[in-house]
């Protein structure tokens, strides 16, 4: 067993080395690119969290329509939301504190988007400009060079950046892509609990006078 471990530390130390020299190989346009990953898949991890957290998803809507009258029931982070949310007496109160949720539930998942979708878009146009920058250099080794080993090695060294940057590029922005729709849908989905949520607190309210409605004397 102990081998066998000896042999996978091994192989990954060497597989990590082998990632150095290509990620080193495609000049300073990888070092943008590796910031740009990071901020995004970070970024958009934060978001993932923080949506699951709020366990909307979690609870049926039979349960928390019945904590709107029950508040005694009320737990978790869908409770806590319904002990701000339904505790307005008016319908301009009950208005006013959806409106700040939204504010301070919402904009925040749509401005940390906002900055997912431009890494995205900046992750393969820093990796054409990294492409840009390797083929100048591969021109210019061909044009100042005399045709020897020389030559030909910076050649090699400039269309490799040129094409590990474009690479990079496309592989950091396409997961980007798909990761963002994912949490764009958990967002709207967030959304859409909210107004459904506004509507039934709202609708309790209308019907909350009507139960201690006095009959008229004959």
């Amino acid at each position: 067993m102990p081998v066998k471990m000896d042999a996978i530390i091994e192989r990954i130390s060497e597989l990590w080395e082998e990632a150095t020299a290509i990620w080193l190989s495609g000049g300073w346009a990888m070092v943008v690119l590796a910031i740009i990953a990071l901020v995004m898949f970070a970024l958009g991890m934060h978001m993932f969290l923080r949506l699951r957290a709020k366990g909307f998803q979690s609870i049926s809507e039979k349960t928390w329509r019945r904590w709107i009258v029950a508040p005694s029931e009320r737990k978790g982070p869908v409770g806590a939301l319904l002990d701000y949310a339904a505790s307005g007496t008016t319908f301009s109160d009950t208005r006013r504190y959806f409106e700040d949720l939204r504010s301070t539930e919402v904009v925040p998942f749509e401005r940390d988007l906002r900055v997912m979708k431009i890494c995205v878009s900046a992750a393969p146009l820093v990796g054409l400009l990294g492409t840009v920058i390797g083929m100048l250099a591969t021109f210019g080794a061909l044009a100042s060079g005399s045709g020897g080993d020389k030559t030909m090695g910076l050649v090699a060294e400039g269309i490799s950046e040129a094409l590990i940057t474009t690479e990079t590029g496309l592989v950091v922005a396409l997961p980007g892509v798909f990761f963002q729709y994912l949490l764009s849908r958990r967002c709207e989905k967030y959304k859409a609990f909210l107004a459904q949520l506004e509507t039934v607190c709202t609708q309790a309210l209308y019907k909350k006078p009507r139960r201690h409605e006095v009959a008229p004397a004959a």
